[in-house]
């Protein structure tokens, strides 16, 4: 192959990670939800006929992206690829074939040019209600949790199911938001698809096989001379979580090996009676999200780069089966990367950031008027983020949403969507843990329907007993809380009850610090002391 060969191939792969860039803004701009809208909760990405992933939008989360790169191969077992048509799309929210849990729509589309199968667009995005108890932590098994979408046909040579369209509607309390985004995912994938099929005619491509080849030979020997760079070994790491309501301890062991890095989740704590189980395909992506993050943060994320890291635990809440129940699956799925991250950090000390927040603070709001009262019911998502913990050389940064990797909510946003208003949302001041790098802040926010209103609220929060430590010396972050304005404290998970006239009050956890805080650079403290991000005794 020639040097302008290559040339070519690499203008090409760039002109598809474009066609996947425009996938994922049809989805944002399109979408019903403010969790996607707003916060791009979501994943979008391109699929050679194998159903291996080519590209991946930047838009997204690791989550959605990482499980949704295995998912197309559900997709493919359950509907050959002899039975697919062009102006299929198909659709599932099934937690151990998709993302991990209910609330979560995966539609995969192939893609055909001239009658011939060129590859898939697939897409994820959270939506706002799936039925049943609601998102939290409450239920005893799936079954609780809401409506189960099977791997099936949504849209059948251009004809959307209607069948599928009423059974939503009956199922779920915000019908016209949850069917607008099965429609703006539809939408996301027709989209990638014109692109595609428009660059290869252009191009004069009849398939995608010698890009693809080109993609992965690349992908391939950027990681194999990464992973032969790393020391050989096994490390393990354990981690102690708030759990429901009790300590939940999480363990793993990784082993670097000549050509792959494999991680164990045995000796993580048994499957728990309460929705935040995770299954494994969520566990996978989230433990391949953080050692690519410290291995090859620079090699592109593809079937390829992801084909380095395997994954395997027995029976247990890092792998839970069905039908266990799944719902808050993102919260211990979050500190599944500071749990594989500490591990890591034995084979390359002072190379790992220190530990954070990780979980979102997530929080599903059920407002309502009060008894013979007048106003509107609504169901409000509002994501949140503490702060992440402190980098080798860097401070960590404050309220951002490390791993996940969604974006701050507005509150203007979010206060159209319901009866709520947001008091108040601020940084933390001395949040972050101590040391030579400072760890992120955390958030203090203030919530409370109009008036006239109360509301039941899911908590969906941890770090609240077991914070974020600090690395090599550096100090813990601050613990969260959740409690009202009158100083009652409430649970870190489960669905509770607000009165009306009384406020919400989260103190969002900070991130730990990284190295001896003697080390500390003065201009720093005293820059931190001047924008107020520590106070008193702690400046």
């Amino acid at each position: 192959m020639s040097a302008i060969d290559d040339i070519r191939l690499q203008v090409m792969w760039n002109r598809l990670i474009s066609v996947v860039e425009e996938q994922a803004t049809t989805l944002v701009r399109t979408a019903f939800s403010t969790s996607v809208r707003e916060a791009g909760d979501l994943s979008a990405g391109v699929f050679d006929p194998s159903g291996r992933m080519l590209a991946q939008a930047v838009t997204g989360t690791p989550g959605h992206v990482n499980t949704m790169a295995e998912a197309v191969g559900n997709f493919m077992a359950e509907i050959p690829t002899d039975e697919m048509h062009e102006g299929d799309t198909y659709v599932t929210n099934d937690p151990w074939l998709g993302t991990g849990h209910l609330h979560d729509i995966t539609m995969v589309s192939p893609s055909f040019l001239d009658g011939v199968l060129v590859g898939f667009f697939a897409c994820t995005a959270h939506v706002v209600d799936v039925g049943g108890r609601g998102f939290g932590a409450d239920g005893k098994s799936v079954y609780e949790e809401g409506i189960q979408i099977p791997i099936m046909r949504f849209i059948d040579r251009g004809t959307v199911n209607r069948d599928l369209v009423r059974i939503l509607r009956q199922n779920v309390r915000e019908p016209n938001q949850v069917v607008g985004d099965f429609y703006s995912l539809a939408a996301c994938n027709e989209v990638g698809h014109r692109r595609l099929v428009a660059m290869m005619r252009e191009i004069g491509l009849a398939t995608l096989d010698g890009l693809t080849d080109f993609i992965f030979a690349r992908t391939r020997a950027a990681m194999a001379e990464r992973i032969r760079a790393l020391p050989r070994g096994a490390w393990s790491n354990a981690l102690m979580t708030d759990g429901y309501d009790a300590p939940i301890p999480l363990a793993v062991r990784i082993t670097i090996g000549a050509e792959r890095i494999h991680v164990d989740f045995d000796g993580s704590a048994p499957v728990s009676r309460w929705g935040i189980n995770v299954p494994i395909i969520y566990s996978k992506a989230y433990a391949s999200y953080a050692l690519k993050c410290v291995v090859a943060p620079d090699i592109p994320n593809n079937a390829a780069s992801l084909s380095f890291f395997t994954v395997s635990s027995p029976p247990n809440i890092l792998n839970a089966a069905r039908p266990a129940p799944v719902s808050l699956r993102h919260v211990l799925g979050h500190l599944v990367p500071d749990l594989v991250l500490g591990a890591l950090a034995k084979a390359l000390p002072g190379q790992v950031l220190a530990e954070g927040a990780a979980s979102l603070w997530n929080i599903h709001l059920s407002l309502r008027p009060v008894a013979g009262g007048e106003g509107r019911r609504a169901e409000v998502l509002m994501f949140n983020s503490g702060g992440m913990g402190a980098r080798p050389g860097l401070d960590g940064l404050s309220a951002t949403a490390f791993p996940s990797g969604v974006h701050t909510m507005p509150i203007e946003a979010t206060e159209q969507t319901g009866p709520v208003v947001i008091w108040r949302k601020e940084l933390r001041p001395d949040s972050g843990g101590d040391g030579a790098w400072r760890g992120g802040l955390g958030q203090i926010i203030e919530i409370a329907a109009e008036d006239g209103h109360d509301f039941d609220f899911s908590a969906m929060f941890d770090r609240i007993d077991n914070p974020a430590h600090g690395r090599d010396g550096g100090g813990d972050g601050a613990p969260g809380g959740v409690h009202l304005d009158d100083g009652t404290r409430m649970r870190g998970k489960g669905w509770q009850h607000v009165p009306a006239g009384r406020r919400l009050i989260l103190t969002v956890p900070g991130g730990g610090g990284f190295g001896d805080p003697a080390g500390r650079d003065p201009a720093a403290r005293e820059d931190d002391r001047r924008k107020g991000y520590v106070t008193g005794e702690s400046a």
